[in-house]
């Protein structure tokens, strides 16, 4: 029998990345959107996901919408994928009220919520491995916000499961890894929070997905209230660094033999300019996390699941940048090589000799590098 499952803030990077893999995995997807929203472009005419547009704290009017929907088919999951501006202002405002709405739909529905969760429970003196028991001792607003959100779950009487995971990548923009790392990669640059060789969490959203996806078929054997790590990537910006330097050279974003120049991101700026903007005091305020190694334990999530979904590095770093669409098609770096190319040398598919070839390739790198 296919079970249906509820993405709230299915918009977002991973709300959209969470109803993909439900979609994929055969479950009947419905996805809320703020009334006046639209479907996002790339996953418009996609028949799985069912798509609702309704009040979250109208409790009342959003479950009669979800009904309406899906009337032969109970809600079975509900996924909490909202979140607020990055301020702090908006965390203390909204956060909890936010989990509160999610909670009473899920008690109308008797639905089990899932939440992604995060490490700023954690605080800026946590160990170098991150275990479900780990104490949360956060000194930040957001990192007591945090705890304060998975307490109110917890005692809500709701069956639920909190999903701790690093920081996002992948499927989409609005995060560390589009904003800052890669944002001027094309020009050579990787600009990164933390120092060279320190190893901090990351979560492959397609993977992290499917580890949700694994959880919701498991529910019926987890605790009334649960917590699992998922382990994702430890890596530093070194590996950042290696993963992307072929990428720069057959994109043509640094010479024939340069490698990329690795750049600190401007915290002394970002501190000064925190008096008046609130997203970057919400950033300052998180440094820590840059400075400090971490990466998270998964036993018990694989005591459940088995294997952890898990794309290789380097494979997951690749596609992230192809979703940011900075990768060029090799067919349009052919293109400009060969047009760039003298006109008896043109690669239009005559017979060449090994020496010309040759030649050709010379050219096709230094084109290249000069971009």
């Amino acid at each position: 029998m296919q079970e249906t499952v509820l993405i709230l803030g299915a918009r977002g990077r991973f709300g959209l990345a969470t109803a993909l893999a439900f979609a994929d995995a055969g479950w009947r997807v419905l996805a809320l959107m703020r009334v006046g929203g639209r479907v996002p472009q790339q996953v418009e005419g996609d028949s799985r996901i069912d798509w609702l547009e309704a009040d979250l704290y109208d409790t009342a009017g959003l479950a009669r919408a979800v009904r309406a929907k899906s009337p032969d088919h109970a809600v079975a999951v509900v996924v909490h994928a909202l979140n607020p501006a990055y301020t702090n202002q908006a965390w203390k405002t909204q956060v909890l009220p936010m989990t509160d709405a999610a909670l009473e739909l899920c008690k109308v529905l008797q639905a089990t919520l899932m939440l992604p969760g995060n490490i700023y429970n954690f605080g800026e003196n946590m160990p170098a491995q991150l275990t479900e028991p780990t104490p949360q001792v956060a000194g930040t607003i957001k990192g007591q916000i945090r705890i304060a959100m998975e307490d109110q779950i917890r005692r809500s009487g709701v069956r639920s499961m909190v999903i701790r995971a690093g920081d996002f990548f992948g499927a989409g923009q609005g995060t560390w890894f589009d904003q800052a790392i890669v944002k001027d990669l094309t020009k050579g640059i990787l600009t990164y929070p933390g120092a060279l060789d320190v190893p901090t969490a990351w979560a492959y959203l397609p993977d992290l997905a499917r580890t949700f996806v694994a959880l919701a078929n498991q529910r019926a054997q987890t605790r009334q209230f649960d917590v699992f790590h998922f382990a994702g990537h430890s890596v530093t910006a070194r590996q950042w660094l290696e993963t992307f330097a072929p990428v720069a050279q057959t994109q043509g974003w640094v010479k024939p033999g340069a490698g990329l120049r690795f750049k600190r991101l401007p915290w002394a700026l970002i501190r000064l300019g925190a008096v008046f903007i609130p997203t970057w005091a919400g950033l300052a305020e998180m440094r820590y996390l840059w400075d400090t190694p971490h990466a998270l334990v998964n036993d018990t999530l694989t005591a459940l699941i088995g294997v952890e979904p898990h794309t290789a590095f380097a494979d997951a770093a690749n596609a992230a940048l192809s979703d940011l669409g900075l990768k060029r098609p090799q067919s349009e770096r052919c293109a400009d090589t060969c047009q760039a190319m003298p006109s008896g040398i043109r690669a239009d598919g005559m017979a060449q000799s090994a020496a010309k070839r040759q030649e050709i390739t010379k050219l096709e790198w230094s084109t290249s590098g000069s971009k």
